[in-house]
């Protein structure tokens, strides 16, 4: 690193210069760092992991797109609570039907194809009938276990279209004159007197590094899931698992902080409830099986079966286990808080079910991006995950014991539970019905679950340019966000929709920077 002496902040001398340095390598950096070098730009994009993908690559890899630009735009608005402005929703309605044109050029670097397939918006709200999904299809001589023997999807890895979308990315940014550092942490930004930024220190394997920024920083590097004491201050409910990524740490977020950058939906993650692992060294908790979606209003499917339900400390059931969009809501009901008793009464719950539930089909999905970690999917090894970490128990007393509830209570659950399923209507909590599933043929299994956030929402506030804003609604000079930090979504979350993110705020933040004029 050079040592010179600062004048306003700014070193005297500075290790690297290029024009815009995008920071974090997933779907929205990629995208940032095309799009900034295809408008003439010089580019650095850095990643602090020693792999690139960020938890974008563990997804499923459908993004959402929009026949309609006003129909989407009234469905992202219906969905926002007032939390977003409308101008914002309304430039992401407007990416959304760009996407299509974008992915095909995107794929014809690779030789792959592109899928669509029409999905309605998660719940039935104005606009939800505009929407489809784009993703990656097949991708000529591209064996994803080989080449990314560290990730692991909800899917196995060869339906993942994550993976393929991402490798798409990698070949675009590879054909690019584009400088890419891994295991290259960026830690502060360095701003001149006006506040604007310039700059950034990176921590690279070689030392640290004052790396000019000539016309501006993109943020990209994913929320806070990672960091529990991040979670323990913004999330009344805790603790919350870490889904898959131990990258995304709040990073982008405490460097935007710390020039003046204002939050938003910082309560606001996307998750679910899952296990813990039970060997103590792995870091993220375990996905249940990926549920089909269903629609509030209309038919449920017939074929989908839930064969669990959960209860509380007390051995009561308190929610419908299968909400219409398993990823956006089904934790929530875990959040509550007891003041008699200063606990989380829901927090671990309790996942109850019997041995011809178990049978239904395997209950885990581990996923991650994480090179430390490798796991085989199959249906033998997502077997004898779950079995290590199901608990067996021949009667209901035994499992009473087991959980530490009274067995009263729970012998009261499980009768009113197998009566609503006779009937073939959860008048407490509003299961689909096809979905209901008697728990009545021991043996009987249970595990405690948590809430999980797969990724947040939350982070520092921007504008339709993608620009950072500080507290009193300014831009700050130079500076951008893409991507999961600091989404849109602040309510209610729709499918597919930061993957959306990703591409819109990602083209958007790299041709703005692109075009600005160099600082002197």
């Amino acid at each position: 690193m050079n040592q010179g002496a600062r004048r306003n902040g700014i070193p005297s001398r500075w290790d690297d210069a290029y024009d815009v340095v995008v920071v974090g390598f997933g779907y929205a950096g990629a995208t940032a760092a095309i799009e900034a070098s295809d408008a003439g730009s010089t580019v650095l994009l850095v990643e602090k992991m020693p792999d690139a993908g960020g938890i974008s690559i563990c997804s499923g890899g459908n993004v959402r797109v929009a026949d309609d630009a006003h129909e989407a735009f009234s469905y992202l608005r219906a969905t926002n609570a007032g939390t977003t402005p409308d101008e914002l929703l309304r430039a992401l309605a407007e990416g959304m039907t760009q996407v299509p044109v974008y992915f095909e050029r995107l794929a014809s670097v690779s030789r792959a194809t592109v899928e669509s397939r029409r999905a309605r918006g998660n719940y039935p709200l104005p606009g939800a009938d505009t929407f489809r999904y784009m993703s990656i299809g097949s991708v000529p001589e591209f064996d994803p276990a080989a080449r990314y023997p560290y990730v692991s999807s909800y899917l196995p890895i060869h339906r993942a279209a994550g993976v393929r979308l991402f490798k798409v990315l990698e070949d675009n940014i590879a054909c690019r004159k584009i400088t890419v550092w891994l295991q290259a942490s960026a830690t502060r930004l360095i701003t001149d007197t006006a506040g604007s930024v310039c700059g950034l220190t990176i921590e690279t394997e070689t030392g640290v590094r004052q790396v000019k920024a000539q016309r501006g920083v993109i943020l990209a590097c994913g929320g806070f899931e990672a960091n529990e004491e991040m979670q323990r201050y913004y999330w009344q409910e805790k603790p919350v698992l870490c889904a898959a990524f131990r990258g995304n740490c709040g990073d982008g977020i405490r460097m935007a902080q710390d020039v003046g950058a204002e939050l938003w939906h910082m309560w606001h993650y996307h998750g679910t409830y899952g296990f813990k692992h039970p060997d103590p060294a792995y870091p993220y908790g375990i996905r249940l099986k990926r549920l089909p979606d269903w629609i509030p209003g209309q038919a449920p499917r017939e074929d989908v079966k839930v064969p669990w339900i959960l209860l509380d400390q007390r051995g009561r059931r308190y929610m419908n286990e299968y909400q219409p969009y398993m990823q956006d809501t089904s934790q929530r009901p875990m959040a509550l808080f007891d003041p008699v008793t200063q606990s989380y009464p829901r927090i671990p719950s309790f996942l109850v079910l019997d041995e011809a539930g178990r049978q239904t089909y395997p209950l885990c999905a581990p996923t991650f991006n994480d090179r430390t970690l490798r796991f085989e999917y199959s249906e033998q090894t997502l077997r004898q995950l779950e079995q290590r970490i199901l608990t067996r128990v021949d009667t209901i007393a035994q499992l009473a014991t087991e959980l530490g509830v009274d067995e009263s209570a729970l012998r009261s659950s499980l009768e009113r539970w197998n009566s609503l399923c006779e009937s073939g209507i959860d008048s407490d909590f509003g299961r689909p019905p096809p979905s209901m599933v008697k728990i009545a043929t021991p043996p009987f299994y249970c595990a405690e679950v948590w809430p999980m956030c797969q990724n947040t929402h939350g982070g520092p506030v921007h504008n339709v340019h993608q620009q950072i804003m500080d507290g009193y609604g300014q831009p700050i000079g130079r500076l951008y966000a893409a991507g999961e930090l600091g989404g849109v979504f602040g309510h209610l979350y729709l499918g597919g929709g930061n993957l959306a993110e990703c591409f819109v705020g990602g083209w958007t933040a790299g041709r703005h920077a692109a075009l600005l004029e160099p600082w002197k």
